[in-house]
């Protein structure tokens, strides 16, 4: 065997090794009983949100009234009882806020301090992963969980709209008709702008699992964390803050529901991901690369 066939042969082994570790760790993750009832919790809140329209429209106070240009939630709230589609735009606007960025800070902190606390991160070192490697691991399976996260979501909401509420074209915030087809084309997309829009908080909590070998504590301060950088968000004074921090502009995936489509605010939201991303994941490295494993 030539010099170059032995170095694609081991460049082979090391991709399928990666692809196998990473196949592994989402394997784990999904089946941790923690991941299972978070992933509850979100598949819960669409059917209480399309229980509670429901009956508020039978009760004669909510049906179809609403549009408008509002954006996010009211806007969306109002369509739903013209078409169950909506109700997928307004699940991901209800749980985008606090419950999806909390279960992916609570997986992305227990990353590395779970296998800490657990006594299990050395022996994963030991086999030929390398640090960098189970580091890179680690994050693509907490960015596949938000996406698992967001489809949950996303799913859960179609079936109970689909069930409790019509389904058609349905109408834009800027008022103009598309067909069903189309919305359904529009909520896959808003879903994986909303899955994108979890890839900052992701990294910021892997930079905090490197930071301790207690998983409890790396939960507990990446929630923490997410909970403080929400309310600045809120405080009319810091406003010359606020375009800088993560969450700044989440609920622009509205602007998907817009005819034509408004793509500044969307463009800017996943420009900071990347740039928390690339700050986080980097201190993520630094840190992990030359910490004293112990345990």
């Amino acid at each position: 065997m030539s010099r170059a066939d032995t170095a694609g042969a081991g460049v082979r082994v090391r991709r399928s090794w990666s692809l196998g570790l990473f196949a592994g760790e989402f394997t784990v993750t999904l089946r941790r009983w923690r991941t299972l009832a978070l992933l509850a919790v979100l598949a819960a809140v669409p059917v209480l949100v399309g229980i509670a329209v429901k009956i508020e429209s039978d009760g004669g106070s909510g049906g179809g009234r609403g549009g408008g240009d509002g954006g996010a939630g009211p806007a969306f709230m109002a369509q739903v009882t013209n078409n169950g589609l909506f109700l997928v735009f307004t699940a991901l606007a209800a749980t985008l806020p606090f419950f999806l960025p909390m279960a992916v800070g609570v997986v992305a902190g227990d990353a590395i301090a779970g296998e800490a606390s657990a006594g299990t991160l050395r022996y994963l070192l030991v086999a030929p992963a390398g640090r960098t490697r189970l580091l890179l691991a680690k994050y693509a399976t907490t960015v596949a969980f938000c996406l698992v996260a967001t489809l949950v979501v996303a799913v859960s909401a179609l079936a109970v709209g689909a069930l409790l509420f019509p389904l058609g074209d349905l109408t834009t915030i800027s008022g103009t008709r598309i067909t069903f087809g189309e919305g359904l084309a529009r909520a896959l997309l808003i879903a994986l702008v909303v899955a994108a829009s979890l890839l900052g908080v992701a990294a910021l909590g892997l930079f905090v699992s490197t930071l301790t070998n207690s998983g409890i504590a790396a939960m507990a301060t990446t929630v923490g964390l997410l909970t403080t950088v929400q309310i600045v968000d809120q405080i009319p004074q810091l406003h010359a803050v606020q375009p800088y921090l993560f969450p700044h502009y989440w609920l622009s995936f509205a602007d998907l529901m817009r005819e034509p489509v408004y793509w500044d605010d969307l463009q800017k939201n996943l420009g900071l991901q990347a740039l928390y991303v690339a700050v986080f994941g980097s201190a993520a490295w630094a840190r992990f690369t030359t910490k004293d494993i112990t345990t």
